[in-house]
């Protein structure tokens, strides 16, 4: 079992935790309920006709606490990298998780602390792969962080969902899917 931390309550951060938490790793969600999604309607979000934000992100937290994953409404004060550790600082914890996921919106402070921030025209960027990997092994950045200009709900959701799948795959040494089959009769 691994443990991971998450930076960020917003669909990003949500989606990673809903994926690694039904995958029996122990996951941490730190936000502060600050996402810009309370002040959204989704009338654009596959599968959903129309929802406010804040309704939105009241069900993604529902759904990822009912799969295993713990929600604390903390700001992480502090996060450092040295060699492969890592270690997440609260105002009343420190400890070291296997690997961090930083879904931190457009201001990006714990990005900016371990170096990995540049600047691309007006607005900046974490440079990331697919899966949101960066240059620094097992810290992920997920959502407006890695694309300030394709700030939606879902292509936010997809970054977390990529990066928690990339992480189960590196857990498990072999490239791994989420998927459930319907009951059977």
């Amino acid at each position: 079992m691994a443990q991971i931390t998450i930076v960020g309550d917003g669909p990003g951060g949500l989606s990673a935790a809903l994926f690694l938490a039904r995958s029996d790793n122990q996951v941490t969600v730190y936000g502060t309920d600050a996402t810009v999604m309370n002040f959204a309607f989704l009338n654009n979000y596959l599968g959903v006709d129309a929802i406010s934000g804040t309704d939105f992100q009241i069900a993604a937290k529902n759904q990822v606490i009912n799969a295993g994953a713990t929600l604390l409404d903390q700001e992480v004060t502090s996060v450092k990298a040295e060699g492969n550790a890592i270690t997440v600082e609260t105002a009343s914890d420190v400890h070291s998780p296997d690997f961090l996921i930083l879904g931190e919106g457009k201001q990006m402070p714990i990005a900016q602390s371990l170096g990995i921030q540049v600047a691309a025209g007006e607005d900046d960027v974490v440079p990331v792969d697919q899966n949101g990997r960066t240059s620094i092994e097992n810290i992920y950045v997920i959502g407006r962080s890695a694309r300030p200009t394709r700030s939606q709900a879902i292509i936010s959701a997809g970054d977390g969902a990529a990066a928690a799948l990339d992480i189960l795959s590196k857990i498990e040494g072999r490239d791994v899917q989420d998927w459930d089959s319907p009951p059977k009769d």
